[in-house]
């Protein structure tokens, strides 16, 4: 039984669904989607994959506040639905009313009763308004004919947009929050205690991010990190101390605790896995936006693959510093990357080739056949331990928390579909912007595609696959 449900989509499509909902005569329009789905636990999320435009010559009725459509698309839709999906109804309404009608209600009870009898669920759809100034209100309808609040929506577009249903909720203005909220208002503030956030390696620049997501007063906090405190981590990771190392603690319990310490309004799940992992897939795959503070090729492409399933907004951190040990440094930089969906890869944007994707791949799953071919040089080693300084990370880490808030709140004076990248040089002292690219060749046809066998379509996430 489901008790929590989510809708998302991109920002393209979000666009494509208003052009067509709202196309000047001031009438009602529709438009049908097929959505995959994640599960977990009593969590549901809907992802649109596929829009379907219902020409407007096909509705015998289209007035400011009725319409009367034909289902002649729907057969097409559901043949390509397979098991697992679900059906979006998505209409508008031009005069602004934020709710559903009786007529809205009826003819949801009656396209979504047939709809659960061809998909064989208890959960065929979700219906949705739009309106005029592109909010979006859904549902989710059951196939007995009843009705679930859908807790959210998000679009992960160049501007990250964002409805609950607890908007109207009292805030809690706590002292703390009282800085935040003279700068951001009262709104923004309200959207960060509603997001669910996932922080995917809590070390170098997860610790700082996951500090400040927390103190900015974000909701909840989803923490990955299966490795333990060492030595060598303690002067990069906040709150950690050498009691931490000489009880093996996991990195992520060190950072829940602290966080816990604070006594904030967040709550703080804490998974000491691998990311590699089907539950932590399933898990992060309900989180509304995801920060990847990873080094390894092989996470930072599963991860952006995650997002591109699941449509989440997603922001890559990477630090680069290129010393000799000896105190000689020759560079110093760091870069943060914002993933749309439907946008651009960290592949096609080069932050790794495929030779070097396989080698990670390989140095994690079979280690020996790596070394194995590293000395017989086909591969390119990855180095293991790279030098690592808390102030740079803390500045790359601060760089992606502003450019989510940037996002969510638009403040900066160029607008957010002209930057996708950022590069910080302290050696150069250079700060460069650079804009969204081509679709990704590779993912552009997995979009909203949600749980898939095995997840992501790699085998080590086989369900019952992986320790």
């Amino acid at each position: 039984m489901y008790k929590k449900f989510k809708l998302r989509l991109s920002g393209r499509q979000h666009a494509a669904l208003s052009n067509h909902l709202f196309p000047g005569d001031n009438k009602e329009a529709v438009a049908l989607a097929l959505c995959g789905v994640g599960k977990y636990q009593d969590m549901l999320v809907a992802c649109v994959q596929k829009i379907i435009e219902i020409p407007y010559d096909q509705c015998s009725v289209r007035t400011e506040d009725q319409l009367t459509w034909s289902t002649e698309l729907l057969p097409g839709l559901l043949k390509d639905s397979g098991q697992g999906r679900m059906i979006l109804k998505i209409h508008s309404h031009p005069t602004g009313y934020p709710d559903f009608s009786e007529y809205d209600n009826h003819s949801d009870i009656d396209l979504f009763k047939g709809i659960a009898g061809w998909l064989d669920t208890d959960y065929p759809g979700m219906s949705a308004i739009m309106l005029p100034d592109g909010k979006m209100i859904a549902r989710i309808v059951k196939s007995d004919g009843t009705f679930s609040e859908v807790r959210s929506i998000i679009v992960a577009g160049p501007d990250i947009l964002y409805w609950n249903n607890e908007q109207d909720r009292e805030l809690d203005e706590s002292l703390y929050s009282k800085r935040t909220m003279q700068t951001f208002g009262s709104g923004t503030t309200r959207t960060l205690s509603s997001l669910s956030i996932g922080v995917v390696g809590v070390s170098g620049t997860g610790s700082p991010v996951t500090d400040m997501l927390a103190r900015l007063g974000v909701g909840e906090l989803v923490l990955v990190d299966g490795d333990v405190v060492e030595e060598v981590n303690v002067g990069r990771i906040y709150n950690s101390g050498m009691s931490d190392v000489r009880e093996q603690k996991k990195k992520v319990q060190v950072i829940g605790d602290a966080i816990s310490r604070y006594e904030l309004p967040v709550n703080v799940v804490e998974m000491p896995m691998d990311l590699f992992n089907p539950e932590v897939i399933q898990r992060l795959a309900q989180c509304d936006v995801i920060f990847g503070c990873m080094d390894s090729y092989d996470g930072r492409n599963a991860l952006n693959k995650l997002c591109v399933y699941y449509s989440i907004p997603y922001f890559d951190l990477g630090v680069f510093l290129d010393a000799d040990g000896k105190g000689s440094v020759s560079q110093v930089c760091g870069t943060v990357h914002y993933i749309q969906p439907d946008g651009s890869s960290l592949f096609s944007r080069k932050v790794y080739t495929g030779e070097q994707l396989r080698a990670a791949d390989m140095r994690r799953s079979n280690p020996k056949e790596y070394e194995n071919q590293i000395r017989e040089k086909y591969i390119r080693g990855i180095q293991e331990e790279r030098p690592a300084v808390i102030s740079v990370n803390t500045l790359i880490a601060s760089l992606a928390v502003n450019e989510f808030l940037a996002r969510i709140h638009q403040f900066r004076d160029d607008p957010n579909d002209e930057i996708s990248t950022i590069r910080l040089s302290l050696t150069q002292n250079r700060f460069i912007t650079e804009p969204e690219g081509d679709p990704c060749g590779v993912l552009a046809k997995k979009v909203g595609l949600g749980d898939v066998q095995p997840l992501l379509d790699m085998p080590i996430l086989s369900i019952g696959g992986s320790d």
